[in-house]
């Protein structure tokens, strides 16, 4: 008998069409002979609905897809999901949503309250590994380096620019400012110079009340990604990053929307210091508390130095996105993945009274 799953995308993020083309990757490769899809787009301002199959999931011609305002409504409550006065019948839901209200522990602590089984971390591990000023002093607990950096509010902006400059003067330049919980490199600014420090913060803070100020940690840019295969969390071969020298660093354009990027699998990096990078991408996935799957990247200096940028709890999740090309290098094809990450939920439960 095959289980009803809900592959919810689009969200009030700014990773809205990035989770549409995830759910379209899901959409196309999920194993129909144990599983039926049930497609369920919120929108921008966070209206849901009930999704035809044919819904365009795809950037076309440079346009990004986008979940409309309007159409057959969907809610959800304690008593699960309901189209047009029908209960869905949902036994699982695959939340492909990046981001704030559905990467954060948001989706998930309403699907706990629903008693609904879903695919990835659960409530805290989400919201830690989301809010990057967090997940990177339990990192750094464990053993694993981050960059130097500090955290710049909106509040603190507005009173004292000056004092917050300086730090970011006595940090040394370039430095990396960002959006807190923030994703796809969004609000992101490489800042060379204190003259364009201003302008990166008000940037991050459009996004996030939250920036972080982070030096520039120079080599090569290192992916692993880890899946919760019966039980237990594996590792993947590492990737290398390759970006065209055109862009400054691993920005949004060059993600998504310009073929810019290329991953070198396995990465042409010493095996001892692989094994290194896939340990300490299982002991980031295990010290946040993560389940299912996580997208780990380092940076690997030229001393051959790893440091953690973060951890991902739903990565990009396209047949061709970073985390699945891992896994098909490692022999687990981008179908089987999404089966293990099913399965893994049906079996599992992220609330504290569950476990």
């Amino acid at each position: 008998m095959t289980k009803r799953v809900a592959i919810i995308c689009g969200g009030r993020s700014s990773e809205h069409e990035i989770s549409c083309i995830s759910a379209g990757g899901v959409l196309a490769a999920i194993d129909r002979s144990k599983f039926e899809p049930i497609l369920i787009g919120i929108s921008k301002s966070g209206k849901w609905f009930l999704l035809d199959e044919k819904t365009p999931l795809s950037i076309n011609d440079g346009v990004l897809p986008t979940i409309a305002e309007t159409g057959t409504s969907v809610t959800l409550d304690a008593a699960g999901f309901h189209s047009e006065g029908k209960n869905l019948n949902i036994d699982i839901v695959f939340p492909l949503l990046h981001g704030p209200y559905g990467e954060d522990g948001t989706i998930q602590g309403l699907l706990e309250m629903a008693d609904i089984s879903y695919v990835g971390s659960g409530v805290l591990a989400s919201a830690v590994a989301m809010d990057k000023s967090f997940a990177k002093p339990i990192f750094a607990a464990h053993g694993i380096k981050v960059a130097a950096g500090f955290v710049v509010r909106a509040s603190e902006w507005a009173k004292d620019k000056a004092s917050i400059q300086k730090q970011a003067d006595l940090l040394g330049y370039p430095v990396f400012v960002k959006p807190a919980r923030g994703g796809s490199s969004r609000g992101t600014t490489k800042v060379k110079s204190a003259a364009e420090f201003v302008a990166a913060i008000e940037e991050a803070h459009r996004f996030d009340p939250k920036a972080m100020v982070e030096q520039e940690i120079r080599g090569k840019e290192i992916e692993c990604a880890v899946l919760e295969i019966d039980g237990v969390a594996k590792a993947s071969l590492v990737g290398q990053i390759k970006i065209d020298p055109k862009y400054d660093f691993y920005n949004f354009e060059a993600k998504y929307l310009d073929s810019a990027t290329t991953i070198e699998l396995p990465a042409s990096i010493d095996q001892k210091i692989s094994d290194q990078i896939r340990a300490k991408a299982v002991e980031a996935f295990i010290s946040l508390g993560c389940s299912g799957l996580a997208r780990v990247d380092f940076f690997l200096t030229d001393n051959n130095e790893v440091i953690i940028n973060e951890l991902n709890t739903m990565p990009g999740f396209t047949a061709t996105s970073v985390f699945p090309k891992m896994w098909a290098a490692t022999g687990v094809g981008y179908t089987d993945v999404i089966t293990h990450l099913l399965n893994a939920a049906l079996t599992r439960n992220n609330g504290v009274l569950g476990n």
